[in-house]
């Protein structure tokens, strides 16, 4: 402690932060800007078109109260109904004993235990990594939150927390399990739901079982801001191990891959990183996706040890997303980060964004010319993009209103029906959330992905906007930033083809659906 606060570097950077932020606000751009913005703010919120976005809708609005919700919150409920109710027919028992102490100590401790699943999910190398161990991890959270709600009566699976289009989402990936083709290469033709087309799908089932799990086990067991924080923190751990270790790849140097990089355009770009994970694009969207919240601990740390531990976590993550050189991460973290200023206090906008331009001329070459690239039509990766969406037009216009069935698997025996691309190859899948929720599960599926999306992105910052609890704000306008940065990057990439992505995809909502429930509370 001492030591930090007698750092010469951390008064330094505090020092210059103060000046900073009491520079800007006094200096004449930061007063034009906020006058500017005070007037854009009133005229925006007294459209009528804010107005209609920002009220609540019926479903949302109706959901917590409407029988479906009520049933399916019981029927997931009664495991822990079944055990509070031996925890009574044997209290005394219980009591008694010091194993069942400890096993419901443990249990009341289930957030930590979904941090260290998380925390196992980014540190484990890709060739020794099996999706069965997160599967194996969360129904071992599972059962520790049961015997953690024995002797709570009050605790319960909060199922209403995480609103009504997840749940109609995750009833349209049951469907897509059902209806999902099997192709017979042999006459060329798709027939319905078989053994096959059921074995192909499987896999994908469980996936979405997983980070199901994932996300009412984060809402469920997080019952203090602290306890988020705790958890947050946690995840943050593995994300530096991770950093690091694509720090470290930069460093010696990886190989490089022309699959994953136009070598016409830049034919001294260095390997890309890619850390413990399958590929550069997946560490890149996994740190987008987890890095604000790095800003948000940073904001609630009450210690010099816990902020100078907060900034430090943040160096290596900025550094390897910049060696991934993922350049629709890069968009999707400069949209994260602009979000959180934006909702923190929307005055620093323009201070990131000058800070941001100034920062250009000190970025390693390799960098400035990937970030050149953007938007360029000749580039290899934006071709073969626009190849992916061309077949995926033919797949939609013959299959887009049921939907193929769920998994790229299926999807990728589809694609095979129809002409392949200029190099003679299928896609695997269609390089875009959407158009691959549309593929999958139909066009009502995708609206109802979107509707998800879009929902909780809304509830996020309305909660943000009416909530006192400060340090569970700092969370919400983080976890709101991450996800519309990688709801962005989906436009450009299928962020959910790496399952461990997927898996922190839904780990994001979970924190913004428990952000939510404490912000309501009136905690400082």
């Amino acid at each position: 402690m001492s030591i930090a606060q007698n750092s010469a570097l951390v008064r330094f950077f505090a020092a210059l932060w103060a000046v900073l932020r009491s520079g800007w606000d006094e200096s004449v751009p930061g007063k034009l800007f906020a006058r500017i913005g005070l007037a854009v703010r009133r005229g925006v919120a007294g459209s009528r078109i804010c107005q209609f976005a920002w009220r609540e809708g019926n479903l949302p609005k109706s959901w917590p109260v409407s029988i479906t919700c009520r049933v399916l919150t019981t029927i997931i409920n009664l495991p822990v109904l079944f055990v509070q109710w031996i925890y009574r027919l044997g209290k005394n028992l219980f009591d008694g004993s010091i194993a069942f102490r400890f096993a419901s100590a443990v249990g009341g401790a289930g957030f930590l235990f979904v941090g260290f699943t998380m925390l196992i999910m980014l540190i484990v190398p890709h060739g020794s990594w099996d999706n069965g161990y997160a599967l194996r991890c969360m129904i071992l959270v599972f059962l520790l939150f049961l015997a953690g709600a024995m002797a709570r009566p009050k605790h319960r699976l909060e199922l209403t927390k995480l609103g009504p289009y997840f749940t109609l989402f995750m009833g349209f990936i049951v469907y897509g399990f059902f209806s999902s083709l099997g192709t017979d290469f042999s006459e060329g033709v798709l027939y319905g739901l078989t053994s096959e087309a059921k074995n192909i799908s499987l896999r994908f089932l469980v996936f979405y079982v997983i980070a199901f799990l994932i996300t009412l086990m984060a809402v469920s067991t997080v019952q203090k801001t602290e306890q988020l924080q705790l958890m947050l923190a946690v995840v943050v751990a593995g994300l530096v191990v991770a950093a690091l270790y694509g720090c470290y790849q930069g460093y010696v140097g990886v190989e490089v891959v022309p699959s994953q990089q136009d070598m016409r355009l830049n034919p001294d770009m260095p390997g890309r990183v890619y850390s413990y994970f399958d590929n550069p694009n997946n560490f890149a969207e996994i740190l987008v996706m987890l890095m604000p919240f790095q800003a948000a601990l940073l904001l609630n740390a009450r210690t010099w040890r816990g902020r100078v531990l907060a900034l430090g976590s943040i160096v290596p993550c900025l550094v390897a997303i910049g060696l991934t050189l993922s350049r629709s991460c890069w968009i999707g973290l400069v949209i994260a980060l602009g979000v959180f200023l934006i909702l923190i206090n929307w005055r620093f906008l323009p201070l990131f964004l000058v800070l941001g331009l100034a920062a250009l001329p000190i970025l390693p070459e390799s960098i400035i010319n990937r970030i050149l690239t953007i938007g360029n039509l000749k580039d290899s990766s934006t071709q073969y993009r626009f190849a992916i969406y061309q077949d995926t037009t033919y797949l939609i216009r013959d299959y887009g209103l049921r939907g193929v069935g769920l998994g790229t698997d299926v999807m990728k025996q589809v694609f095979q029906v129809y002409p392949t691309m200029y190099d003679g190859n299928y896609p695997i899948h269609t390089h875009n959330n959407y158009l691959q929720m549309w593929g999958e599960l139909g066009v009502f599926g995708a609206i109802t992905y979107l509707a998800m999306v879009l929902h909780q992105i809304k509830a996020g910052v309305k909660s943000f906007y009416s909530s006192t609890n400060r340090a569970a704000k700092n969370i919400l306008a983080a976890g709101v930033g991450a996800f519309c940065g990688i709801s962005v990057i989906g436009v450009a990439e299928y962020t959910w083809f790496y399952p461990r992505n997927m898996f922190v995809y839904f780990f994001l909502f979970g924190v913004i659906a428990a952000a939510i429930k404490l912000s309501k509370r009136k905690t400082a």
